[in-house]
């Protein structure tokens, strides 16, 4: 009896990311605490305002720990029938919508303050912007040390490939570029497979705001030292411009992944070029991502030869991150049918055979 299949899609370093997710909320929330309480016993509302600022910061991380909690809580759950992977994307895609908001904000004050400038303590607001800059660093080294760790993962040997050729004869050459090329494809397809969008936009998060930050610490100083006060929201607004460019691109990829995109055409092109080397024809091909690490594939084959499901399995498990394949082979080079094996009208499956397994 055939074991049961796993839908467990979640990526490396999930668990590590989670524990990281927690850390940092502990480190925003001391902070949170420590500025609120010392701006309410020493009189200071830019540090209660400050601290307000970073229970924000600690309400997106919360956002991304509880995504990775809910995710490996729930892998096994038959509910979900490609498994919790994707939980990170959703949950990437909501915090890079309110890191958009917050942009909104920063510019409608920034604005504001351009048509109506307001006194600036200078003394007491950059210190607060400093202290801030140092635990949006923290935060970041934090998060990221692990974001790096799941990128290096199932790296394929390109350093080899210029010794190959150099010692190649001449018959092998093409035969060497093609790998080559496969290599790099390989290469591109990993990177976006693997990506963990929910980490990343955590990281985006502390990034923006320590981008904001050390914008806040050179505006108040200029205007400071030359009395150029102007330069207090052009540097708010310069902030907010980066954070939309954030926030739009974590959106874009994100809400690919959620409207099951292909991840890139180097794996189409890969999957198509390995499925059709023997004169066979991908009638039906989809790629999707489940989960950092983990595509879905579905292929249909019309052949002429006698392989089987199996045949084709082989030829595709060289290629990364194909973590829930379903083939289907279709014997005698008849139109295509769905996957589910219906056709149009009754007769119409004569003269064909089709074979289906899953990965």
């Amino acid at each position: 009896m055939e074991a049961a299949h796993s839908h467990v899609f979640l990526g490396t370093g999930h668990e590590t990311n989670e524990q990281r997710s927690w850390a940092v909320i502990v480190l925003c929330g001391v902070m949170m605490v420590a500025e609120i309480v010392g701006g309410l016993l020493f009189g200071s509302i830019a540090l209660v305002a400050d601290g307000m600022h970073m229970s924000t910061h600690a309400g997106a991380l919360l956002l991304a720990a509880l995504a990775y909690s809910y995710a490996r809580r729930h892998s096994d759950d038959p509910r979900f029938s490609f498994g919790t992977g994707k939980l990170g994307d959703l949950a990437g895609f909501s915090s890079a919508i309110v890191l958009l908001m917050i942009a909104v904000l920063i510019g409608y004050e920034a604005i504001s303050r351009f048509i109506a400038p307001v006194p600036i303590h200078f003394r007491e607001a950059i210190p607060i912007a400093g202290l801030g800059l140092v635990v949006n660093l923290a935060s970041a080294w934090l998060l990221g040390a692990g974001h790096e760790h799941a990128h290096g993962h199932h790296r394929h040997g390109h350093a080899h490939d210029d010794d190959d050729h150099d010692h190649a004869d001449h018959d092998h050459a093409d035969q060497d570029h093609d790998h080559h090329h496969d290599d790099h494809a390989h290469h591109y397809a990993h990177a976006a497979a693997h990506r963990d969008n929910n980490m990343r936009a955590a990281i985006v998060h502390v990034l923006a705001d320590a981008t904001v930050s050390l914008l806040v610490i050179v505006g108040l100083s200029l205007a400071w030292l030359f009395g150029w006060l102007w330069m207090d929201p052009l540097a708010g607004m310069i902030g907010a411009a980066v954070i939309v460019s954030w926030s739009w691109t974590l959106i874009r990829d994100t809400g690919a992944v959620l409207l099951d995109m292909a991840p890139d055409r180097h794996t189409i092109q890969s999957i198509r070029r390995v499925v059709e080397t023997a004169g066979d024809r991908v009638t039906d091909l989809h790629v999707w991502r489940l989960g950092p690490g983990h595509l879905g594939v579905i292929v249909a084959v019309a052949t002429d030869a006698p392989h089987d499901a199996a045949f084709y399995r082989a030829r595709l498990a060289d290629l990364p991150a194909l973590s829930h394949v379903t083939i289907e082979v279709q014997h005698g080079g008849c139109r295509p049918v769905d996957l589910a094996g219906e056709t149009g009208a009754v007769g119409e499956r004569s003269g064909w055979a089709a074979q289906r397994t899953n990965l």
